[in-house]
């Protein structure tokens, strides 16, 4: 991370990402959300990569959209569910990276937000497209609005997968108040 970082959630997973991908590598943003991860994916796989955005909100995507037409970077943006992503990306075991943020859209409804259920299944159709030393990088959200059911299924799932096909290394705001965020990577070892 840069010296000016403010070790936001963000700035983690940014930092992860940017050891992870490389020029031409194909990626998803599972949560579009404003567009700001894709946005950084598309500049890490550059013009010769690929990046995939998913979103189950119009709003998201049209705001993803903007962000990437004021850049000049392209994206294919997919109105649906982060659990259908194996649906719409075709290159299974070529993908470099998949980012999720779990929670709701900033600035948009708390009554639409990623669910457990789905969050689970999404992540498990995420490590099926994933290539060898391919990673997941998550954001989970809890607390207040968002709750825990969601992170304690994430974890769940995240604590029982094989421990010679997958690293997952959980990181902490250690003593950060009020449930901080939680950023998780998930490197796929063969």
């Amino acid at each position: 991370m840069n010296q000016h970082s403010s070790y936001q959630i963000t700035d983690i997973c940014h930092y992860l990402m940017e050891q992870q991908v490389k020029a031409g590598d194909i990626c998803i943003d599972a949560t579009a959300g404003n567009g700001n991860d894709t946005e950084y994916l598309c500049q890490l796989a550059g013009q010769e990569g690929k990046v995939y955005a998913f979103d189950i909100q119009e709003e998201a995507l049209r705001h993803t959209k903007e962000r990437l037409d004021k850049k000049g970077w392209q994206a294919e943006l997919i109105l649906d569910s982060h659990d259908r992503m194996a649906d719409y990306v075709k290159e299974c075991g070529k993908i470099s990276c998949i980012v999720f943020n779990f929670g709701y859209l900033p600035g948009g409804s708390h009554d639409l937000a990623t669910r457990p259920e789905s969050s689970v299944r999404a992540i498990e159709e995420g490590l099926k497209l994933l290539k060898k030393d391919g990673a997941l990088c998550l954001c989970i959200y809890s607390g207040k609005d968002s709750g825990f059911a969601e992170r304690e299924a994430i974890l769940s799932r995240l604590k029982n997968l094989d421990s010679k096909r997958y690293l997952v290394v959980t990181m902490e705001y250690y003593n950060r108040p009020n449930h901080p965020p939680l950023p998780v990577l998930v490197k796929k070892l063969y």
